[in-house]
């Protein structure tokens, strides 16, 4: 009863909140809300829009959600598993931020592991969408019809986190051991194909013909770290060295904006757009977390900050970009959909909010200065999920458009830079900390005794 009075009278100091800044000019001044405050009301909408926007027959994340009424046909019920993973963090973020109750939480998690115990997967592996009422795949491609790695572990990047969450009772624990027999089914190894590599896809049609090998640096350091945490089907320690890192080819000290990067990205640049910085961080904690290659908390600090500065110069004149408005990253674009970065796809001056937003635990400051600026520009930019996915002043093109991918950072991001809770659940997982330790990385987290909620399985 006390939790379910606080929770409805936070509802209200929320919905006041909200209703109070939504009615503010954009003329007003940039101090008219905390910081705190402002987090809150940020934070709750991206929450919002893997609760109350979540597809009802499966609670899992839309792919997409389109406000403008500009919606491609017959994707109402596309669910993304990635996304998915993204929301379920955000949904543990809610419960302890209030928005939700626990027990609530748990009957949603309750429904997607429904969905996903009959849902396709492939070797264990699921795809990348699904038909969110059948469970049937929804090829993401021509060949993209099977499992996709990457995704998958971005899907099991907020299971773990559910998993070391539900302790409290035999309801919540019978939760945790159903995260735990999905988690063994999951044949990281069959990726391999017999060598010191992982594959992006495999599909019952068209086997590996999408051939898309998985080394750095990208988005994927999380799916090396899952595949060599598996209790079952784990890779070697040679395959992330040999294939993530490319037999050390992955190192590549240099300077981009002026400052100093360590690793090998593909791009002309020598960075890239900023969810590289986001999708593996959103459990996996880098502060301290160090191997051969890379400081990791200084990389992406770095990488957000290489961005930023890009914007600053603004070599491209668009109208907006500087030290309130920057941000390259995956996100809608004018024409579709694009990886925006410091000069490749940067051809519209389109910036998303995911990307300064999500860099907030690397630019505190710097991210919050963007903050108050979106913020300002609410009446454009501003709906029921938080902000929207992107937008161009120099186009003047304002899609009411939002994406489960960038969303969940924003929310997720947040919260571990409040609380760091996303980042302590991941890593006290027993089996993620065995697989850093197998390759080789160190962190803090690493001299604590890991929480093993799976009961001994």
């Amino acid at each position: 009863m006390k939790q379910s009075i606080r929770y409805f009278l936070l509802l209200i100091l929320v919905s006041s909140l909200l209703l109070c800044t939504s009615n503010k000019k954009a003329g007003d001044t940039e101090n008219e809300i905390s910081d705190e405050a402002l987090l809150d009301s940020i934070a709750y909408r991206s929450f919002q829009y893997f609760w109350d926007g979540a597809e009802p027959s499966s609670g899992l994340a839309r792919e997409r959600y389109h406000i403008d009424g500009i919606y491609p046909k017959n994707d109402y019920h596309i669910v993304t598993s990635g996304g998915s993973g993204f929301g379920l963090m955000a949904i543990i973020a809610g419960v302890e931020r209030g928005y939700i109750t626990r027990e609530e939480a748990m009957e949603r998690f309750e429904k997607v592991l429904d969905f996903l115990e009959r849902a396709d997967c492939f070797h264990g592996v699921f795809p990348h969408w699904w038909n969110g009422e059948t469970g049937k795949v929804r090829a993401f491609s021509e060949k993209d019809n099977g499992g996709d790695l990457v995704e998958s572990s971005f899907l099991f990047q907020g299971l773990l986190c559910v998993q070391q969450y539900c302790n409290d009772s035999e309801r919540e624990r019978s939760i945790a051991s159903r995260i735990e027999q999905l988690w063994r089914k999951v044949d990281w190894d069959w990726h391999r194909k017999g060598e010191n590599l992982l594959y992006w896809h495999w599909s019952a049609e068209h086997t590996w013909e999408m051939n898309f090998p998985i080394r750095g640096y990208n988005e994927c350091l999380i799916t090396y770290i899952l595949a060599a945490s598996s209790p079952t089907h784990p890779i070697p320690a040679e395959a992330y060295h040999e294939g993530w890192a490319e037999s050390g080819k992955l190192l590549d000290a240099h300077e981009a904006e002026d400052l100093p990067l360590q690793l090998r990205y593909q791009s002309i640049s020598g960075s890239g757009p900023l969810f590289w910085a986001h999708y593996s961080f959103l459990g996996l904690d880098p502060n301290g977390l160090k191997d051969r290659y890379a400081d990791y908390f200084e990389e992406m600090k770095n990488l957000s900050l290489v961005n930023r500065a890009y914007c600053i110069r603004n070599p491209k004149q668009y109208k907006g970009y500087g030290e309130d408005c920057w941000g390259l990253s995956a996100s809608y674009s004018i024409n579709g959909y694009a990886a925006h970065q410091p000069y490749e796809s940067d051809d519209w001056g389109v910036i998303s909010p995911t990307a300064a937003l999500s860099s907030i635990v690397y630019t505190p400051q710097e991210s919050m200065q963007v903050m108050r600026y979106l913020y300002k520009k609410r009446e454009l930019l501003w709906g029921k999920y938080g902000f929207y996915d992107a937008f161009s002043e120099t186009q003047h093109w304002y899609p009411q458009r939002y994406l489960a991918i960038d969303q969940g950072p924003i929310a997720v991001m947040i919260e571990n830079y409040r609380s760091g809770l996303l980042w302590k659940l991941f890593m006290s997982h027993p089996d993620v900390q065995k697989g850093l330790k197998r390759l080789g990385f160190q962190s803090p987290h690493l001299n604590c005794n890991a929480k093993d909620t799976t009961d001994g399985q």
